[in-house]
């Protein structure tokens, strides 16, 4: 049985593949509900969970953030959230 390969790699001088993209996520802080489907179908895998505050300041949330240097604009993250946290956006 063949074992898996792990690539490592420097996220810092990884080339920036966000720029030429037409459409954009915007994400709805307040409507996310932490669920992760969008940083499981993310392609780029530029999508990650953060915890934040809540708007009590004292529970804390996980959260979907967006690394607009590597997201491509495909949209799939906004196809799959449940509560549709994610609006694509036309880039400016």
């Amino acid at each position: 049985m063949e074992k898996g390969a792990v690539i490592k790699y420097d996220a810092l001088k990884a080339p920036r593949t966000g720029n030429w993209r037409y459409l954009y996520p915007e994400m709805k802080k307040e409507k996310c509900i932490g669920c992760g489907r969008c940083v499981s179908f993310c392609p780029e895998a530029c999508i990650e969970l953060r915890k934040e505050k809540g708007s009590d300041n004292k529970t804390v949330k996980n959260k979907a953030r967006v690394d607009y240097d590597f997201c491509k604009g495909c949209g799939v993250c906004a196809s799959v959230c449940p509560v549709r946290a994610i609006i694509m956006k036309k880039s400016e």
